[in-house]
């Protein structure tokens, strides 16, 4: 048996008859070719390999047929993040934090495949050396986050002081702080407001997903609002506030009561899009992400104790998607 788990980057391989009496690097090498065999080398002689459950250092020992190996292969460590000029979005700023409408498609840190053109990179060049350090240097200033392809408000500390205030306030004191997101959903919602409680965890049945468990996880509320359904009632456009903050959560708990994200490519399918109008389909067919924005975000300021409240005006495609539906609300 050969086994990849991309998602905790560990390897598994159970030895078969025909490897009795190999030598532990060329049955390796043979069950995982996308690995070099120095690579292999390598991760063995720092103790990342169990053979029936001890580790192994050595690649020249003998394999016996049933024998299990375990292969843990650590995430790369990303090059430290350099300062680039890319243009922001700024919905407020002082010499404590700043308020960014991030666009959708920006990456908040860099990660593998994504070294540059992140909002990181960007906050050093508009901040300079006072960001430098701040929350970890691979991750400067940054209390919260968003999905690559989800828009909006996000908030990023500008000094050692801001980084702790803001960061016990979404980890403690979310009563002070205030998050709306807006999101076109298919179907609609059996009750025009309500409550969505379910633990969120990582999907049993896919590592890449997150869902709703029945047990484990991290416990997740999100409060929804009507705001305006289509007459046919195929989507509709609703309001949702975080009560926590979980990867994912808008997404999964929406698609757990029934009505997905459109376009989300990973929580949702586009099952009803040949119902619409041409123009709504071709707009539903270009719009290759969730549709949801960050649309306020409100919160206690950390240094003078007074409420910023900001709002973060909507992209034009998704502003085309939302009027193309024919759900029309004050969407500034």
């Amino acid at each position: 048996m050969n086994e990849t788990d991309q998602s905790t980057n560990i390897l598994e391989h159970t030895a078969t008859s025909a490897d009795e009496g190999a030598r532990l690097d060329k049955v390796l090498a043979g069950a995982w070719p996308e690995q070099s065999r120095s690579r292999i080398k390598s991760l063995i002689e720092d103790g990342h390999l169990l053979q029936n459950d001890q580790t192994v250092l050595k690649m020249s020992g003998k394999v016996k047929g049933g024998d299990k190996f375990v292969l843990t292969i650590p995430p790369a460590e990303p090059a430290l993040p350099e300062a680039e000029d890319i243009k922001l979005d700024v919905l407020y700023e002082d010499d404590d934090l700043l308020v960014i409408n991030k666009p959708a498609g920006m990456v908040v840190h860099p990660a593998a495949g994504n070294e540059s053109g992140t909002l990181v990179n960007a906050l050093l060049a508009h901040c300079g050396d006072s960001l430098s350090g701040i929350g970890g240097v691979r991750r400067p200033g940054i209390v919260h986050r968003l999905d690559k392809d989800t828009s909006g408000a996000m908030v990023v500390a500008k000094n050692d002081a801001a980084h702790r205030g803001l960061s016990t306030l979404f980890s403690e004191d979310k009563d002070n702080i205030d998050r709306a997101y807006l999101a076109v959903v298919w179907g609609v919602p059996a009750k025009s407001d309500g409550e969505i409680e379910g633990n969120i965890g990582r999907s049993p049945r896919n590592r890449k997903k997150m869902t709703v468990l029945k047990s484990g996880g991290k416990y997740a509320l999100t409060r929804y609002k009507l705001l305006q359904k289509r007459d046919d009632s195929l989507a509709s456009l609703v309001e949702c506030r975080l009560a926590t903050g979980r990867t994912h959560q808008i997404r999964v708990h929406m698609s757990h009561i029934g009505h997905s994200l459109m376009c989300d490519p990973v929580y949702g399918k586009n099952k009803h899009s040949q119902k619409f109008n041409f123009e709504t389909q071709e707009i539903l067919n270009a719009f290759n992400k969730q549709a949801l924005h960050a649309r306020t975000l409100g919160f206690v300021h950390p240094n003078t104790g007074t409420f910023i409240s900001t709002t973060a005006p909507l992209p034009d495609d998704l502003t085309a998607l939302i009027e193309s539906l024919n759900l029309s609300i004050e969407i500034g």
